[in-house]
């Protein structure tokens, strides 16, 4: 169980690099896989580790849960060394990946739950509590005695996840885990997970390309390109760090052409004969509050929204910004 006074840092690399010798044509050269990644992140934190393919991410992890050996630098997971550690370390640490499984493909969920407690020494009593925690929480009931291989795939990732977390690991490592899922399912997971972090106090660490997973999981987030760090810090920042914009959405009593004009704005377009529009603004040099008096003055406003910078689209003006 987690121990809410244990404040040890749950990951802590410095210098951390791996390098890999990969053969080119008749030459052999060195591609640095991760270069000098040097973090910190503490127990109880949703940090999501994003970057594009081949970025780095699958060698950090891979590092983090001691599958590879650093080429340099130092790595601690839960205070412990994952190459030397990696038993101890494997009762602290639970991963989801959304594309492997760690169940029994021809045995019912709940016989693949009995063994996992068994192998990591849960008793006959903290087992049931902590499986019909998870079944009621995830919803399970309806398919616990079904074979793994008749699962759908929203059954089958939430059944990955409570095996994952079967164990109440103090660091839940999550690659990719609303991968091919439908909407709902989606919710229902994120949901949990939101959840099982302030209920229980677990560590998330989300590798994923749905930013969807970001926004509504992580309170930090940290980019990696070509093997280094890009950015470390929040959603916010991340945007005001290339400058992203946000958009606001007015819906018009009567549809007008005014708004082209308002300073500090662009004006995307409009739908529905005029009467939506929109304006993309700095967040660094004026406010939705003030857009919205600007747009007041020429129209009046029946409705508004105000759309967040697409998280994908600045992830992509940092690795530019890098080139």
């Amino acid at each position: 169980m987690i121990d809410p006074t244990d404040r040890t840092s749950i990951i802590e690399t410095s210098g951390l690099t791996r390098e890999f010798r990969v053969r080119d044509g008749l030459r052999r050269r060195t591609v640095l896989a991760v270069d000098d990644l040097t973090l910190r992140i503490e127990p109880g934190e949703a940090v999501g580790y994003i970057g594009a393919n081949g970025a780095g991410k699958s060698t950090t992890i891979k590092m983090l849960t001691g599958i590879l050996v650093p080429t340099r630098g130092s790595v601690s997971t839960c205070g412990l060394r994952p190459v030397e550690d990696r038993r101890r370390l494997a009762r602290q640490v639970g991963v989801v990946f959304g594309q492997r499984s760690q169940l029994w493909w021809d045995l019912p969920v709940r016989e693949s739950f009995r063994i996992l407690a068994a192998i990591h020494d849960l008793s006959s009593e903290a087992e049931r509590a902590r499986t019909d925690e998870l079944v009621e929480r995830l919803e399970m009931a309806e398919f616990l005695t079904t074979p793994v291989r008749q699962l759908s795939l929203g059954q089958r990732m939430r059944a990955e996840v409570a095996a994952a977390l079967l164990h109440s690991p103090r660091l839940v490592i999550l690659d990719e885990p609303t991968i091919g899922l439908d909407v709902l399912s989606k919710q229902r997971l994120r949901e949990f997970l939101v959840a099982e972090r302030r209920t229980h106090g677990t560590t998330l660490l989300l590798t994923t390309h749905d930013m969807g997973d970001v926004e509504r999981l992580c309170d930090r987030i940290l980019v990696i390109d070509r093997g280094r760090l890009a950015y470390d810090g929040d959603l916010a920042g991340l945007s005001r760090t290339v400058g992203a914009e946000r958009v606001l959405v007015v819906d018009l009593a009567e549809a007008t052409d005014d708004l082209d004009a308002i300073a500090g704005t662009r004006h995307l377009g409009s739908e529905g004969h005029g009467l939506r529009q929109r304006l993309s603004f700095n967040a660094e040099a004026t406010t939705a509050a003030k857009v919205l008096a600007a747009v007041s003055e020429h129209a009046e406003v029946l409705d508004l929204a105000v759309e967040e910078p697409d998280i994908e689209d600045v992830v992509r003006r940092i690795y530019a910004a890098r080139r």
